[in-house]
């Protein structure tokens, strides 16, 4: 199992509801991630515990509830964490970046304890959703292979195909959300989005001339859109409780999103076996 040294916390708003929010992380030997939401609770991080894939996953137990937990559930599987209590004050994770990055360095700056070898897993047949031009299969390989597809009405990310590469993470962890600019107004008519700011979100804009103008900010690497799906469907699949890292599966996904990453999620928990 895996915890941190000491206790850390961290504060910053929410990109939905733009409320401020404080986390306060506590090693634990429960072997269990567990969420304390205003004092109440504990209800843990799996995924029949997810209440809600609207914009973003929302985590409870009837009783209180946390959303946009996405980011920190991938930033815990990057750093192997499996046991800790995680203390919110308010009903929605920072932001923070808009990405698992200042996750991580916080995780590493409180020092990470591991005990034990890690354990690897497989899947005892092949896990997959189809529903028209949306996809997500999961078979056994001999090691972990995710790809994701995206299809966006945009000149940089039309049938654009994506995989992880296991050297260099940093640019799963580091990739931020994003969103088409011309529809923030609507979402946050409806509500959402209002902590978005050009550092935590990446915007793709219409222009179909200039490349330099497909998005409001630069980006961290080459197409960090579908890298951030890939983180998101990192963070889903760790709600399983088997780290998505330590699969030795290959994992396709093609124009999926939370709703799709957590039916699979479910199917995938029943399928997991350890490897041998």
């Amino acid at each position: 199992m895996t915890s941190l040294r000491k206790e850390t916390e961290i504060s910053g708003n929410g990109l939905m509801k733009n409320k401020p929010c404080t986390v306060k992380f506590v090693p634990s030997k429960t072997g269990r991630i567990r969420y304390f939401v205003k004092d109440a609770g504990p209800f843990e991080a799996d995924v029949e515990n997810v209440l809600s894939t609207q914009q973003c996953v929302k985590l409870g137990d009837g009783k209180s509830s946390v959303m946009l937990t996405e980011h920190l559930s991938a930033a815990l599987a990057f750093c192997g964490i499996d046991e800790i209590d995680i203390h919110v004050n308010a009903g929605e994770l920072p932001a923070l970046d808009g990405s698992a990055k200042e996750w991580v360095d916080l995780f590493k700056k409180a020092g990470i304890e591991k005990t034990g070898k890690t354990r690897y897993y497989t899947v005892s047949e092949p896990v997959y959703y189809l529903n028209g031009k949306t996809l997500l299969v999961i078979v056994p390989d001999n090691e972990l292979n995710i790809t994701y597809s995206v299809n966006y009405d945009h000149p940089n990310l039309a049938n654009r195909w994506v995989s992880l590469n296991t050297k260099h993470p940093q640019e799963i962890i580091e990739a931020r959300t994003f969103g088409f600019y011309k529809d923030l107004k609507k979402f946050q008519t409806l509500g959402f989005a209002k902590g978005v700011t050009l550092e935590n979100t990446v915007g793709l804009t219409d222009n179909k001339y200039t490349q330099s103008e497909y998005y409001t900010t630069q980006l961290r690497s080459e197409f960090e859109p579908v890298k951030h799906k890939i983180l998101d469907l990192i963070g889903d699949l760790y709600l399983t409780g088997v780290n998505p890292l330590n699969l030795k599966a290959q994992i396709i996904a093609k124009e999926a999103g939370h709703a799709v990453h957590i039916k699979t999620a479910k199917m995938l928990k029943e399928k997991l076996i350890e490897c041998k």
